[in-house]
Protein backbone atom coordinates (compact mmCIF):
# COMPACT_ATOMS: atom_id res chain seq x y z
CA UNK A 1 0.00 0.00 0.00
CA UNK A 2 1.48 3.63 -0.93
CA UNK A 3 0.80 5.90 1.99
CA UNK A 4 1.57 9.73 2.36
CA UNK A 5 1.31 11.19 5.16
CA UNK A 6 0.65 14.79 5.32
CA UNK A 7 2.19 16.92 8.23
CA UNK A 8 3.25 20.61 9.50
CA UNK A 9 6.32 19.18 11.75
CA UNK A 10 8.44 15.74 11.47
CA UNK A 11 11.50 14.71 12.94
CA UNK A 12 14.68 15.24 11.92
CA UNK A 13 13.62 17.97 9.86
CA UNK A 14 11.37 20.31 11.99
CA UNK A 15 9.69 20.07 15.56
CA UNK A 16 7.49 22.18 17.97
CA UNK A 17 6.03 19.33 19.66
CA UNK A 18 4.49 15.62 19.82
CA UNK A 19 3.06 15.53 16.12
CA UNK A 20 6.68 15.72 14.31
CA UNK A 21 8.23 12.61 16.54
CA UNK A 22 4.77 10.47 15.08
CA UNK A 23 5.62 12.11 11.60
CA UNK A 24 9.32 10.81 11.99
CA UNK A 25 8.54 7.67 13.55
CA UNK A 26 5.01 5.86 11.91
CA UNK A 27 6.04 5.89 8.39
CA UNK A 28 9.37 4.14 9.34
CA UNK A 29 7.21 1.25 11.04
CA UNK A 30 5.27 0.83 8.02
CA UNK A 31 7.90 0.96 5.69
CA UNK A 32 9.75 -1.97 7.54
CA UNK A 33 6.40 -3.57 7.04
CA UNK A 34 6.72 -3.55 3.25
CA UNK A 35 4.82 -0.20 2.68
CA UNK A 36 5.45 2.62 0.41
CA UNK A 37 5.34 5.93 2.51
CA UNK A 38 6.22 9.39 1.62
CA UNK A 39 5.79 12.26 3.77
CA UNK A 40 5.32 15.55 2.97
CA UNK A 41 6.25 18.93 4.79
CA UNK A 42 6.89 22.68 4.65
CA UNK A 43 10.28 23.67 4.17
CA UNK A 44 11.29 25.72 6.66
CA UNK A 45 14.01 27.44 7.41
CA UNK A 46 15.16 24.53 10.31
CA UNK A 47 14.72 22.41 7.56
CA UNK A 48 18.25 21.03 6.86
CA UNK A 49 18.65 19.11 3.66
CA UNK A 50 21.66 17.83 2.79
CA UNK A 51 21.59 17.86 -0.68
CA UNK A 52 18.06 18.43 -1.82
CA UNK A 53 16.61 17.79 -5.24
CA UNK A 54 14.01 19.40 -7.25
CA UNK A 55 11.08 17.17 -8.42
CA UNK A 56 8.58 19.64 -9.19
CA UNK A 57 10.20 23.22 -10.15
CA UNK A 58 7.32 24.92 -9.73
CA UNK A 59 3.37 23.98 -8.29
CA UNK A 60 0.72 26.85 -9.78
CA UNK A 61 -1.77 27.66 -5.99
CA UNK A 62 -4.68 29.69 -7.43
CA UNK A 63 -5.26 32.70 -4.82
CA UNK A 64 -7.48 35.29 -5.08
CA UNK A 65 -5.24 38.42 -5.20
CA UNK A 66 -2.38 36.51 -7.53
CA UNK A 67 -1.35 33.16 -8.58
CA UNK A 68 1.67 31.39 -5.91
CA UNK A 69 4.52 29.18 -7.30
CA UNK A 70 5.90 26.60 -5.04
CA UNK A 71 8.09 23.98 -5.73
CA UNK A 72 8.74 20.65 -4.30
CA UNK A 73 11.67 18.98 -3.35
CA UNK A 74 13.43 15.71 -2.12
CA UNK A 75 15.54 14.57 0.75
CA UNK A 76 15.70 11.22 -0.70
CA UNK A 77 14.67 7.77 1.07
CA UNK A 78 15.30 7.87 4.92
CA UNK A 79 14.92 4.57 6.64
CA UNK A 80 12.80 3.78 3.56
CA UNK A 81 10.50 6.51 3.58
CA UNK A 82 10.95 9.28 1.13
CA UNK A 83 10.44 13.06 2.22
CA UNK A 84 9.35 15.44 -0.11
CA UNK A 85 9.27 19.58 1.22
CA UNK A 86 6.76 22.04 0.01
CA UNK A 87 9.15 25.25 -0.82
CA UNK A 88 7.72 28.66 -0.63
CA UNK A 89 10.18 31.04 1.25
CA UNK A 90 7.87 33.89 1.36
CA UNK A 91 5.67 31.70 3.77
CA UNK A 92 8.08 28.95 5.23
CA UNK A 93 11.58 31.11 5.17
CA UNK A 94 10.69 32.27 8.65
CA UNK A 95 12.17 32.28 12.46
CA UNK A 96 9.59 29.67 13.58
CA UNK A 97 6.78 27.26 12.08
CA UNK A 98 3.87 29.01 13.23
CA UNK A 99 4.40 32.20 14.97
CA UNK A 100 6.46 34.48 17.57
CA UNK A 101 6.04 35.80 21.08
CA UNK A 102 3.42 38.28 20.01
CA UNK A 103 1.06 35.72 18.22
CA UNK A 104 0.56 33.27 15.33
CA UNK A 105 1.34 34.88 12.11
CA UNK A 106 -1.54 36.46 10.85
CA UNK A 107 -1.27 34.77 7.68
CA UNK A 108 -1.36 30.80 8.46
CA UNK A 109 -4.11 29.88 6.35
CA UNK A 110 -2.56 31.07 3.52
CA UNK A 111 0.53 29.07 4.40
CA UNK A 112 -1.11 26.18 5.05
CA UNK A 113 -3.65 26.11 2.11
CA UNK A 114 -1.12 26.88 -0.58
CA UNK A 115 1.08 23.73 1.41
CA UNK A 116 -2.03 21.18 1.43
CA UNK A 117 -2.53 22.35 -2.79
CA UNK A 118 1.15 22.50 -3.55
CA UNK A 119 1.07 18.29 -1.78
CA UNK A 120 -1.79 17.24 -4.02
CA UNK A 121 -0.65 18.66 -7.33
CA UNK A 122 2.96 17.25 -6.78
CA UNK A 123 1.41 14.01 -6.16
CA UNK A 124 -0.01 13.99 -9.72
CA UNK A 125 3.81 14.13 -10.91
CA UNK A 126 6.11 12.32 -8.26
CA UNK A 127 2.82 9.81 -7.58
CA UNK A 128 -0.05 9.31 -6.39
CA UNK A 129 -0.82 7.71 -2.73
CA UNK A 130 -3.81 4.88 -2.17
CA UNK A 131 -3.92 7.10 1.10
CA UNK A 132 -3.56 10.66 2.11
CA UNK A 133 -2.78 10.37 5.77
CA UNK A 134 -3.48 13.80 6.91
CA UNK A 135 -2.48 15.34 10.51
CA UNK A 136 -3.80 18.16 12.68
CA UNK A 137 -5.48 21.03 11.27
CA UNK A 138 -2.66 22.67 9.05
CA UNK A 139 -3.47 19.48 6.59
CA UNK A 140 -6.85 19.97 7.01
CA UNK A 141 -7.81 21.05 3.79
CA UNK A 142 -6.43 17.94 2.15
CA UNK A 143 -9.62 16.01 2.81
CA UNK A 144 -11.74 18.74 2.21
CA UNK A 145 -9.80 19.68 -1.41
CA UNK A 146 -10.64 16.48 -2.31
CA UNK A 147 -14.19 16.40 -1.48
CA UNK A 148 -14.75 19.57 -3.17
CA UNK A 149 -12.85 21.46 -5.73
CA UNK A 150 -10.68 17.97 -7.09
CA UNK A 151 -14.09 15.70 -6.54
CA UNK A 152 -13.82 15.21 -10.11
CA UNK A 153 -9.93 14.94 -10.78
CA UNK A 154 -9.85 11.54 -12.26
CA UNK A 155 -6.17 10.91 -10.62
CA UNK A 156 -7.54 10.94 -6.96
CA UNK A 157 -10.73 8.85 -7.97
CA UNK A 158 -9.42 5.88 -5.72
CA UNK A 159 -8.15 8.20 -2.91
CA UNK A 160 -8.77 7.42 0.48
CA UNK A 161 -8.39 9.92 3.44
CA UNK A 162 -6.79 9.35 6.96
CA UNK A 163 -7.01 12.39 9.06
CA UNK A 164 -5.66 12.04 12.61
CA UNK A 165 -6.45 14.74 15.69
CA UNK A 166 -2.86 14.94 17.69
CA UNK A 167 -4.75 18.01 19.84
CA UNK A 168 -8.13 18.81 19.37
CA UNK A 169 -7.29 22.28 21.15
CA UNK A 170 -5.65 23.51 17.66
CA UNK A 171 -7.91 24.01 15.68
CA UNK A 172 -7.17 26.94 12.55
CA UNK A 173 -10.26 29.46 12.61
CA UNK A 174 -10.29 32.32 10.88
CA UNK A 175 -12.67 35.28 9.27
CA UNK A 176 -14.42 34.02 6.59
CA UNK A 177 -13.48 35.97 4.08
CA UNK A 178 -10.34 33.92 3.99
CA UNK A 179 -12.50 31.24 1.82
CA UNK A 180 -12.33 33.67 -1.60
CA UNK A 181 -8.58 34.45 -0.84
CA UNK A 182 -8.10 30.90 -1.31
CA UNK A 183 -10.55 30.17 -4.06
CA UNK A 184 -12.58 27.91 -1.54
CA UNK A 185 -16.47 27.94 -2.43
CA UNK A 186 -18.76 29.50 -0.20
CA UNK A 187 -21.09 26.29 0.56
CA UNK A 188 -18.37 25.54 2.33
CA UNK A 189 -18.99 27.78 4.79
CA UNK A 190 -22.07 26.10 6.32
CA UNK A 191 -22.91 24.62 9.61
CA UNK A 192 -22.27 20.96 7.91
CA UNK A 193 -19.15 22.14 6.42
CA UNK A 194 -16.24 24.24 7.87
CA UNK A 195 -18.55 27.28 9.75
CA UNK A 196 -17.84 27.85 13.00
CA UNK A 197 -19.64 30.52 15.35
CA UNK A 198 -19.52 32.58 12.42
CA UNK A 199 -15.89 31.80 11.00
CA UNK A 200 -13.99 29.15 9.61
CA UNK A 201 -12.52 26.05 11.00
CA UNK A 202 -10.17 24.15 9.31
CA UNK A 203 -10.32 20.86 11.19
CA UNK A 204 -13.91 20.75 11.56
CA UNK A 205 -14.02 21.06 7.35
CA UNK A 206 -11.68 17.89 7.97
CA UNK A 207 -13.41 16.19 10.62
CA UNK A 208 -16.70 16.28 8.37
CA UNK A 209 -14.78 15.18 4.76
CA UNK A 210 -12.36 12.73 5.92
CA UNK A 211 -13.08 9.19 5.39
CA UNK A 212 -12.18 8.19 8.35
CA UNK A 213 -10.36 9.77 11.61
CA UNK A 214 -8.31 8.63 14.50
CA UNK A 215 -6.54 10.27 17.58
CA UNK A 216 -3.52 9.13 19.73
CA UNK A 217 -5.36 7.25 22.38
CA UNK A 218 -8.51 5.41 23.18
CA UNK A 219 -9.39 7.40 26.07
CA UNK A 220 -8.87 10.79 24.16
CA UNK A 221 -11.10 9.37 21.07
CA UNK A 222 -13.96 9.28 24.14
CA UNK A 223 -12.91 12.47 25.75
CA UNK A 224 -13.36 14.80 22.44
CA UNK A 225 -16.84 13.55 21.74
CA UNK A 226 -17.59 15.37 25.32
CA UNK A 227 -18.48 19.15 25.91
CA UNK A 228 -15.31 19.27 27.89
CA UNK A 229 -12.45 18.43 25.60
CA UNK A 230 -14.45 18.51 22.39
CA UNK A 231 -13.81 22.60 21.96
CA UNK A 232 -16.89 22.79 20.08
CA UNK A 233 -16.38 20.07 17.20
CA UNK A 234 -17.98 16.99 20.05
CA UNK A 235 -21.19 16.83 18.05
CA UNK A 236 -19.71 16.46 14.90
CA UNK A 237 -17.34 13.78 16.13
CA UNK A 238 -20.30 12.16 18.22
CA UNK A 239 -22.38 12.31 14.66
CA UNK A 240 -19.87 10.17 12.96
CA UNK A 241 -18.27 7.96 16.25
CA UNK A 242 -18.09 4.78 14.25
CA UNK A 243 -15.47 6.42 12.08
CA UNK A 244 -13.71 7.74 14.69
CA UNK A 245 -10.85 5.65 16.63
CA UNK A 246 -8.02 5.96 18.92
CA UNK A 247 -4.60 4.55 18.49
CA UNK A 248 -1.78 5.19 21.00
CA UNK A 249 1.60 6.97 19.61
CA UNK A 250 4.51 4.61 20.23
CA UNK A 251 7.93 5.12 21.02
CA UNK A 252 11.25 5.11 19.04
CA UNK A 253 13.24 2.87 20.89
CA UNK A 254 16.27 3.53 18.85
CA UNK A 255 16.14 7.21 19.87
CA UNK A 256 14.88 6.67 23.56
CA UNK A 257 16.46 3.86 25.48
CA UNK A 258 18.94 4.27 28.47
CA UNK A 259 20.84 1.44 27.11
CA UNK A 260 22.01 2.86 23.30
CA UNK A 261 21.34 7.24 24.68
CA UNK A 262 24.17 9.00 23.56
CA UNK A 263 23.47 12.39 25.14
CA UNK A 264 23.16 10.60 28.77
CA UNK A 265 26.50 10.24 31.12
CA UNK A 266 26.28 6.35 31.97
CA UNK A 267 24.20 3.62 29.86
CA UNK A 268 22.26 0.81 32.25
CA UNK A 269 19.34 -1.52 32.16
CA UNK A 270 17.09 -3.27 34.16
CA UNK A 271 19.57 -5.76 34.96
CA UNK A 272 22.10 -3.10 35.79
CA UNK A 273 20.45 0.20 37.60
CA UNK A 274 24.22 1.25 38.42
CA UNK A 275 24.70 3.87 35.71
CA UNK A 276 21.67 6.13 36.93
CA UNK A 277 23.18 6.97 39.63
CA UNK A 278 25.70 8.84 37.29
CA UNK A 279 23.04 10.19 35.34
CA UNK A 280 21.18 11.68 38.37
CA UNK A 281 24.67 12.57 39.74
CA UNK A 282 25.31 14.39 35.77
CA UNK A 283 21.37 15.94 35.90
CA UNK A 284 22.38 17.94 39.43
CA UNK A 285 25.81 19.15 37.74
CA UNK A 286 24.66 19.99 34.82
CA UNK A 287 21.82 22.23 36.68
CA UNK A 288 24.28 23.97 38.71
CA UNK A 289 22.48 21.93 41.71
CA UNK A 290 24.85 20.20 44.57
CA UNK A 291 24.53 16.34 45.05
CA UNK A 292 21.78 15.00 46.97
CA UNK A 293 20.40 12.20 47.97
CA UNK A 294 16.85 13.63 47.57
CA UNK A 295 14.84 12.37 44.61
CA UNK A 296 15.10 14.32 41.92
CA UNK A 297 11.51 15.29 40.15
CA UNK A 298 11.98 15.86 36.38
CA UNK A 299 9.76 17.95 34.12
CA UNK A 300 10.03 18.35 30.22
CA UNK A 301 7.02 20.21 29.05
CA UNK A 302 5.51 23.23 27.31
CA UNK A 303 4.77 25.96 29.70
CA UNK A 304 1.25 26.11 29.24
CA UNK A 305 -2.12 25.57 31.59
CA UNK A 306 -2.96 22.72 29.54
CA UNK A 307 0.12 20.91 30.99
CA UNK A 308 -0.76 21.46 34.39
CA UNK A 309 1.40 24.18 34.92
CA UNK A 310 -1.29 26.25 36.87
CA UNK A 311 -1.59 23.27 39.28
CA UNK A 312 2.37 23.63 39.83
CA UNK A 313 1.55 27.41 40.32
CA UNK A 314 -0.55 26.04 43.04
CA UNK A 315 1.34 23.92 45.25
CA UNK A 316 4.69 25.52 43.85
CA UNK A 317 5.41 27.12 47.30
CA UNK A 318 4.55 24.15 49.50
CA UNK A 319 5.81 21.45 46.84
CA UNK A 320 9.31 23.05 47.11
CA UNK A 321 9.29 22.49 50.58
CA UNK A 322 8.68 18.80 50.23
CA UNK A 323 12.29 16.05 50.73
CA UNK A 324 12.84 16.82 46.72
CA UNK A 325 14.34 18.81 43.90
CA UNK A 326 13.04 19.89 40.62
CA UNK A 327 14.50 20.45 37.49
CA UNK A 328 12.02 21.35 34.82
CA UNK A 329 12.79 22.19 30.95
CA UNK A 330 10.73 23.86 28.54
CA UNK A 331 9.53 27.24 26.81
CA UNK A 332 5.72 28.61 26.91
CA UNK A 333 3.81 31.28 28.71
CA UNK A 334 5.59 34.07 30.54
CA UNK A 335 4.00 33.88 33.41
CA UNK A 336 5.19 30.06 33.89
CA UNK A 337 8.72 30.69 32.73
CA UNK A 338 8.30 33.76 35.62
CA UNK A 339 7.08 30.77 38.41
CA UNK A 340 9.70 28.37 37.67
CA UNK A 341 12.45 31.43 37.66
CA UNK A 342 10.85 32.91 40.73
CA UNK A 343 10.98 29.28 42.57
CA UNK A 344 14.36 28.76 41.41
CA UNK A 345 15.72 32.28 42.75
CA UNK A 346 13.84 31.55 46.29
CA UNK A 347 15.27 28.17 46.94
CA UNK A 348 18.29 27.69 44.59
CA UNK A 349 19.05 24.32 46.24
CA UNK A 350 15.59 23.13 45.22
CA UNK A 351 14.73 24.14 42.24
CA UNK A 352 16.57 24.47 38.73
CA UNK A 353 14.70 25.63 35.34
CA UNK A 354 16.19 25.85 31.92
CA UNK A 355 14.15 28.02 29.51
CA UNK A 356 14.76 26.36 26.18
CA UNK A 357 14.20 23.56 24.16
CA UNK A 358 16.76 20.81 23.99
CA UNK A 359 17.35 17.74 22.68
CA UNK A 360 20.06 16.83 24.68
CA UNK A 361 19.02 18.18 28.08
CA UNK A 362 15.76 16.32 27.91
CA UNK A 363 17.35 13.55 27.86
CA UNK A 364 19.33 13.83 30.54
CA UNK A 365 16.39 14.81 32.47
CA UNK A 366 14.74 11.32 31.54
CA UNK A 367 17.96 9.68 33.25
CA UNK A 368 18.58 11.40 35.64
CA UNK A 369 15.53 11.89 37.43
CA UNK A 370 13.97 9.72 39.80
CA UNK A 371 10.07 10.63 39.39
CA UNK A 372 8.64 12.64 36.30
CA UNK A 373 5.86 15.00 36.54
CA UNK A 374 3.18 15.07 33.89
CA UNK A 375 -0.01 16.71 35.70
CA UNK A 376 -1.93 17.66 32.73
CA UNK A 377 -5.21 19.21 32.36
CA UNK A 378 -6.01 16.84 28.81
CA UNK A 379 -2.90 14.74 27.13
CA UNK A 380 -3.93 13.74 24.14
CA UNK A 381 -1.56 11.11 23.96
CA UNK A 382 1.62 12.22 25.39
CA UNK A 383 5.31 10.30 25.13
CA UNK A 384 7.45 11.80 27.93
CA UNK A 385 5.42 9.68 30.40
CA UNK A 386 6.35 6.84 28.32
CA UNK A 387 10.28 7.69 27.65
CA UNK A 388 9.83 8.01 31.65
CA UNK A 389 8.36 4.56 32.25
CA UNK A 390 11.74 3.34 29.67
CA UNK A 391 14.31 5.36 31.84
CA UNK A 392 13.06 3.90 35.18
CA UNK A 393 11.76 7.13 35.80
CA UNK A 394 8.70 7.02 37.41
CA UNK A 395 5.77 9.39 36.40
CA UNK A 396 3.56 11.08 38.02
CA UNK A 397 0.18 11.88 35.79
CA UNK A 398 -2.92 12.95 35.75
CA UNK A 399 -5.70 9.89 34.54
CA UNK A 400 -6.16 11.75 31.44
CA UNK A 401 -5.66 10.56 27.59
CA UNK A 402 -2.69 8.74 26.81
CA UNK A 403 -1.76 9.50 30.25
CA UNK A 404 -4.81 7.08 31.55
CA UNK A 405 -4.17 4.38 29.25
CA UNK A 406 -0.11 3.67 29.62
CA UNK A 407 -0.20 4.28 33.47
CA UNK A 408 -0.75 1.81 36.22
CA UNK A 409 -1.04 2.95 39.77
CA UNK A 410 1.64 1.19 41.58
CA UNK A 411 0.48 -1.40 44.46
CA UNK A 412 3.19 -2.10 47.07
CA UNK A 413 1.20 -4.48 48.13
CA UNK A 414 1.29 -6.44 45.11
CA UNK A 415 4.42 -5.36 43.40
CA UNK A 416 2.73 -4.33 40.76
CA UNK A 417 1.28 -1.03 38.51
CA UNK A 418 4.37 1.62 36.90
CA UNK A 419 3.70 4.86 38.17
CA UNK A 420 1.26 7.34 40.64
CA UNK A 421 -1.91 9.43 38.49
CA UNK A 422 -4.73 11.49 39.96
CA UNK A 423 -7.88 12.24 39.07
CA UNK A 424 -9.16 15.24 40.44
CA UNK A 425 -7.83 18.80 38.81
CA UNK A 426 -6.57 20.31 41.59
CA UNK A 427 -3.21 21.49 43.22
CA UNK A 428 -4.09 20.04 46.43
CA UNK A 429 -4.76 16.16 44.73
CA UNK A 430 -1.44 16.68 42.73
CA UNK A 431 0.56 17.67 46.10
CA UNK A 432 -1.23 14.55 47.78
CA UNK A 433 -0.27 12.07 44.97
CA UNK A 434 3.35 13.45 45.41
CA UNK A 435 3.46 12.86 48.75
CA UNK A 436 2.44 9.33 48.20
CA UNK A 437 5.36 8.99 45.52
CA UNK A 438 7.65 10.29 47.94
CA UNK A 439 6.67 7.76 51.12
CA UNK A 440 6.93 5.29 48.38
CA UNK A 441 10.42 6.11 47.24
CA UNK A 442 11.63 5.62 51.00
CA UNK A 443 11.59 1.87 50.97
CA UNK A 444 13.94 1.73 47.67
CA UNK A 445 14.12 -2.21 47.71
CA UNK A 446 10.17 -1.70 46.34
CA UNK A 447 11.03 1.27 44.16
CA UNK A 448 13.29 -0.51 41.96
CA UNK A 449 10.53 -3.42 41.33
CA UNK A 450 8.26 -0.25 40.14
CA UNK A 451 11.41 1.08 37.96
CA UNK A 452 11.73 -2.76 36.80
CA UNK A 453 7.62 -3.08 35.93
CA UNK A 454 8.27 0.64 33.73
CA UNK A 455 11.69 -0.47 32.09
CA UNK A 456 9.73 -3.86 31.26
CA UNK A 457 7.31 -1.95 29.21
CA UNK A 458 6.65 -2.16 25.14
CA UNK A 459 5.56 0.96 23.46
CA UNK A 460 7.37 0.35 20.53
CA UNK A 461 5.86 1.81 17.31
CA UNK A 462 5.66 -1.58 15.57
CA UNK A 463 2.54 -2.84 17.19
CA UNK A 464 0.70 0.51 16.21
CA UNK A 465 1.56 0.42 12.87
CA UNK A 466 -0.09 -2.70 12.10
CA UNK A 467 -3.20 -0.64 14.17
CA UNK A 468 -2.79 1.75 11.47
CA UNK A 469 -2.54 -0.63 8.65
CA UNK A 470 -6.20 -2.55 9.69
CA UNK A 471 -7.77 1.15 9.74
CA UNK A 472 -5.69 2.62 6.02
CA UNK A 473 -7.95 -0.97 4.84
CA UNK A 474 -11.01 0.34 6.33
CA UNK A 475 -10.61 3.89 4.77
CA UNK A 476 -10.33 1.96 1.29
CA UNK A 477 -13.25 0.02 1.82
CA UNK A 478 -14.56 2.76 3.08
CA UNK A 479 -13.65 5.03 0.37
CA UNK A 480 -15.33 2.91 -2.13
CA UNK A 481 -18.90 3.19 -0.20
CA UNK A 482 -20.87 6.32 0.63
CA UNK A 483 -18.86 9.70 1.46
CA UNK A 484 -19.14 10.31 4.55
CA UNK A 485 -22.34 11.86 6.58
CA UNK A 486 -22.25 15.85 7.23
CA UNK A 487 -22.28 17.08 10.57
CA UNK A 488 -25.30 17.04 12.74
CA UNK A 489 -26.40 20.75 12.77
CA UNK A 490 -28.74 20.47 15.51
CA UNK A 491 -26.03 18.94 17.55
CA UNK A 492 -23.42 21.94 16.84
CA UNK A 493 -25.64 24.76 17.06
CA UNK A 494 -26.67 23.40 20.57
CA UNK A 495 -23.33 25.14 21.77
CA UNK A 496 -23.74 28.31 22.88
CA UNK A 497 -20.45 29.01 24.54
CA UNK A 498 -17.52 26.66 23.59
CA UNK A 499 -13.65 26.53 24.59
CA UNK A 500 -11.73 28.57 22.17
CA UNK A 501 -9.94 26.89 20.31
CA UNK A 502 -6.63 27.96 18.91
CA UNK A 503 -4.79 28.31 15.41
CA UNK A 504 -1.76 27.06 15.69
CA UNK A 505 -0.15 24.22 17.49
CA UNK A 506 1.48 25.79 21.22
Amino acid sequence: MHIAFVASEGVPYSKTGGLADVVGSLPKALASLGHQVSVYLPRYRQTKLSDPQTVVRSVTVPFDDHYRFPSVVTAGMVNGVRHYFVEYPAYFDRDALYGTALGDYIDNAERYALFCRAVLEASKIVGVPQIFHCHDWQAALVPVLLRSLYAQDPAFREVGTLFSIHNMGYQGVFQPEILPLLMLPWDLFTIGKMEFFGQVNFLKGALVDADLITTVSRKYAQEIQTAELGFGLEGVLRNRAGSVSGILNGVDYEEWNPQTDKYIAARYSPQDLSGKAKCKADLLATFGLEDTKLPIFGMVSRFVPQKGLDLISQIGDRLVREDLVLVALGTGEKEYEEMFLRLQRQFPKKVAVKVAYDNALAHKVEAGADIFLMPSRYEPSGLNQMYSLKYGTVPIVRATGGLDDTIEPWDARTGKGTGFKFADYSGETLLLTIRLALVAFRDQSSWQVLMKNGMAKDFSWQAWAREYVKVYERVRHTHAGAAPSSADDTVIAAQPSVPQPSKVRG
